[in-house]
């Protein structure tokens, strides 16, 4: 039998119409839905943006959990079981489209999926349909350019390195920091120093219901902000 193909999915950063034709036919066509799927339960982020397009009553719905964690012996035993768990299915022919919000090839747990299951099952076909990503989704709702002309974009995690968060800022004209939520007391600290806090603003959860936008980033001093959050800084 045909070994099924394991398609990565990008979804786009919340609004559901921002879903490309061919995203929209393969998950038509495939007979397995995968997603990212909470461990503590609540919704999954890829799966709501999808709801107008799945009816999962007609889909093998696979919720994969991937853990939040940096424990190599947790990851590998979890990895296995999510490879182990898509194998069942593609080794029986059944084509599997895992849907991820934004692009499957930007900082997506659809990168890891893919290196192993080519590492364990090399004769999987994989392929990626590329989504619009939260950086260009957030560009959207601020009314802003990244880059014209010769200038200079980066797409930076953000960490707790300083030094490196800062040097970003200084060399590009723009950066678009994404996972912000976890240092983004030292980013506004940053601003401040260089004299940027009106050349920045903060976006949760870009071009969907859920959408909350901060053009004065001095305010979120303190606050407790969601995982998929970034920062724009355009100079």
């Amino acid at each position: 039998m045909k070994i099924g193909t394991l398609y990565g999915i990008g979804v786009g950063p919340g609004d559901p119409e921002l879903i490309t034709v061919k995203a929209f036919r393969l998950m038509k066509e495939c007979p397995v839905v995968a997603y990212p799927k909470k461990r503590m339960g609540g919704k999954s982020y890829a799966l709501e943006i999808i709801e107008l397009y799945v009816n999962p009553a007609e889909k093998e719905m696979l919720g994969l959990i991937f853990p939040m964690t940096k424990d190599k012996a947790v990851l590998d035993k979890e990895w296995n079981k999510t490879a182990a768990m898509c194998w069942e299915h593609l080794r029986e022919g059944r084509d599997i489209a895992f849907v991820t919000e934004g692009d499957p090839n930007l900082y997506s747990t659809f990168i890891h999926l893919a290196r192993l299951m080519n590492e364990l099952h090399p004769e999987v076909p994989i392929s990626t349909v590329p989504g619009i990503s939260s950086v260009l989704g957030a560009a959207a709702q601020l009314g802003i350019t990244l880059a014209d002309g010769d200038e200079q974009v980066a797409i930076i995690p953000a960490t707790e390195d300083r030094a490196a968060m800062k040097k970003a800022i200084i060399e590009h004209d723009t950066v678009i920091f994404i996972k912000v939520a976890k240092v983004i007391d030292m980013m506004i600290d940053i601003l401040e120093e260089l004299g940027l806090t009106q050349k920045a603003s903060v976006v949760t959860k870009a071009t969907s219901n859920y959408e909350t936008v901060w053009r004065d980033v001095r305010v979120l001093k303190g606050y407790e902000l969601e995982y998929l959050t970034l920062m724009a800084v355009r100079k």
